[in-house]
């Protein structure tokens, strides 16, 4: 068996692929939820485990993705954090950007840094640029920096040093003296963490990495631990920022990279499933509890970028990451976000979600505010039969008494109240959908959306309409799909060195002399848990950009060697430049970032394809309701089990699919046909 664990805001998902012994080939997959767990996170994968009647003794391999990190920092319960960094250089964490986020936005709100003063220490050491030493490091103040640490209860020390990106020599020594003098504080360096430039963002980077070092990796050694004591052989993997998987130890070295693992794996499950059905230029949405994310593939690639933030919003500036994450969009919108009224009578949905605890009143749980899950109710498009997997009828008295505030402010039916929620809903989630394709020149008509999580199925035939998308795949097992992405994903690890240089003939010989040093780190830190030279695969970028640019555009160097022609590398800049930004200039290009992808393949699982028993469509029809669409009006709607389904059927809309971890509604306007994998494919009905 090959499992995957997906940890969410709302709902833990367990994903279970059964194999037989001799072809090879998948006999069957199982599927469980249950609540996330937020205070002892591995609880809720024991919890699926349970449900999902898994034996940990039968399984060969285990992917897992978490928030563990994420809620450590947006919650602050990460550890007491200290910052040792070159002198004159204590305040670059406070002083930041300095720049608003909206620059016509004066709500501007400067957000506190992760350490406060008083831990920010220095140390006389200095490197230029070139990462040559102007002045050796000097660590006589390491004992009394310690001492505070000690009686400041300090959990874990983050070293950032200036240009250390491009020598970390004093850091490596900094640390080593560190260790002798006290082996008990976790200690995290910025070349560990990132090896690009911009002082502020690798010294914020170190500080939020070392600042959930330590939940982190007592989690990541519980989970085994508890893993291990009920029959799991091998340890897990662990899903990043990336979209590849990584070893326990590897991520527990630099745990920032864990930062965005759930989104991540979601996307990649979308481009292997792309590519058995022949559709590369994709836009994934992800629906969940807590919030919905999106992202856009092109020719089967999705963008990669080190320009993350947290909490970043039109009046935040947010903290800075500089580790590889998929170029994602994240809002705060999902099946538990909760409607609310401001102060000028508007009413808003999300970010504040209501969780599994209480969850959305229809839980009965003590949720006393509407969500989006209790508008879909009040609308009819979820079957009361197939509420949260069919575990629980839909409280209607608890809708109702959440409703009441609404109606009364907004002088408005429980039903107009539903149906509003369901357009700011979309409205918000359409914004994000442009931002990841009209605002960065990008057609949304060029691409097959695919839409997973929960919710995903219930709000994408809307999403497709309103962006004008030919077609929608709403995938097997799609409530699960993230889990199920992380069979799908390779082992991989990034790395990024900062050399800024004239792409010129002159520099070829640096170019190639450069990425065969970080090819041989790579081979380096494979070996170390146990793969060999030939298991792993390079890929190579460049952060590329016109001279005198702040900002650059990262390039794909397909099989570059020795005669590898830079015009057509510059060629390529140009264009991906102009589709960027609009524009493209006659000037000098320089290379700023060299970006290694080191991957190691993991054998995946085929996509099982559906079997025909001879089934009709009427066999899987069990109920007829009045399903609210909106302005499409009231309408007569069948209702569909998904599992009883099979290639070549074809419904035409109105209809709402049902199954156990989601549901998909089809429009008046839509048709829905199953291929022979039993994705349901949902096109616009010819007038």
């Amino acid at each position: 068996m090959r499992v995957a664990t997906d940890i969410g805001g709302t709902f833990t998902d367990l994903v279970c692929l059964e194999f037989d012994q001799e072809s090879g080939k998948p006999t069957g997959v199982k599927v469980a939820k249950s609540d996330t767990t937020t205070s002892n996170f591995e609880q809720g994968i024991l919890d699926t485990i349970e449900k999902g009647k898994v034996d940990l003794k039968e399984i060969e391999f285990f992917a897992h993705g978490t928030t563990v990190v994420i809620n450590a920092l947006t919650e602050r319960k990460g550890a007491k954090t200290a910052l040792i960094t070159t002198k004159g250089f204590r305040d670059v964490l406070e002083i930041a950007r300095c720049n608003r986020p909206d620059l016509f936005n004066f709500n501007f709100v400067k957000q506190p840094p992760f350490v406060p003063r008083f831990l920010r220490f220095e140390v006389e050491e200095r490197m230029n640029y070139k990462g040559e030493v102007i002045k050796e490091l000097n660590m006589a103040t390491l004992k009394a920096i310690l001492k505070t640490c000690k009686e400041e209860n300090v959990e874990a020390i983050a070293v950032c040093l200036l240009h250390a990106y491009k020598n970390p020599e004093h850091e490596v020594e900094l640390v080593k003296e560190l260790h002798k003098l006290d082996s008990s504080i976790e200690i995290i360096t910025s070349h560990q963490v990132t090896r690009e430039w911009r002082e502020y963002e690798r010294t914020s980077s170190t500080v939020l990495s070392g600042y959930v070092l330590p939940i982190a990796k007592k989690y990541l050694n519980q989970l085994k631990e508890k893993l291990k004591n009920q029959g799991l052989k091998d340890t897990p993997y662990i899903m990043q920022s990336n979209g590849g998987i990584t070893t326990l130890n590897d991520v527990k070295n630099n745990p920032i990279t864990m930062v965005e693992s759930g989104p991540a794996s979601g996307v990649f499950g979308a481009i292997a499933l792309g590519k058995v059905i022949g559709k590369k230029n994709l836009i994934v949405l992800d629906i969940g509890g807590t919030t919905a994310k999106c992202a856009l593939v092109e020719n089967g690639q999705v963008k990669i970028t080190t320009n993350y933030k947290i909490e970043h919003s039109r009046t935040e500036a947010g903290y800075p990451i500089q580790t590889p994450v998929i170029d994602i969009v994240e809002i705060g919108n999902g099946g538990g976000s909760i409607a609310w009224i401001d102060e000028g009578g508007k009413m808003h949905v999300g970010p504040k979600s209501a969780g599994a605890q209480p969850g959305p009143a229809a839980y009965g749980r003590g949720g006393k505010n509407l969500t989006t899950t209790d508008a879909n109710i009040i609308t009819g498009r979820i079957h009361p039969d197939y509420f949260l997997g069919g575990e629980l009828q839909p409280d209607y008295p608890s809708i109702d008494n959440a409703s009441k505030n609404l109606c009364e402010k907004l002088n408005a039916s429980k039903e107009d109240i539903a149906k509003g929620i369901l357009r700011i809903a979309n409205s918000n989630m359409v914004n994000a959908l442009k931002l990841i394709s009209v605002n960065k020149g990008y057609d949304p008509r060029d691409f097959t959306m695919v839409v997973i999580g929960g919710g995903g199925s219930m709000h994408g035939a809307d999403l497709a309409r309103e962006l004008q998308v030919s077609k929608l795949i709403v995938p097997p097992h799609a409530g699960v799909f993230s889990a199920f992405g992380m069979l799908m994903s390779d082992i991989r690890r990034d790395f990024i060195r900062t050399n800024v240089i004239t792409l010129e003939p002159e520099q070829r010989t640096t170019i190639q002399s450069t990425f065969a040093e970080m090819e041989g780190e790579a081979i380096k830190n494979f070996k170390s848990d146990g793969y060999t030279d030939d298991d792993i695969k390079f890929t190579y970028y460049t952060d590329l950009r016109y001279a005198g640019q702040e900002h650059y555009v990262k390039v794909l160097l397909s099989n570059f060697d020795d005669t590898t022609p830079l015009e057509s590398i510059i060629r390529h800049f140009h264009k991906e430049h102009k589709k960027h930004y609009s524009f493209e200039l006659n000037t000098t290009v320089e290379l700023v970032n060299f970006h290694l992808v080191a991957e190691v393949v993991v054998d995946k699982p085929d996509f099982p394809k559906l079997e025909k028993t001879g089934k009709k469509v009427e066999d899987a029809h069990f109920d007829t309701r009045e399903v609210d669409f909106d302005d499409l009006g009231i309408q007569q709607t069948a209702f569909y089990h998904r599992n009883l389904l099979e290639p070549k059927m074809q419904i035409k809309g109105p209809a709402v699919i049902a199954e156990k971890a989601t549901t998909t509604l089809v429009t008046p306007l839509h048709i829905v046909c199953v291929d022979e994998y039993g994705n349901l494919i949902l096109t616009l009905q010819k007038a």
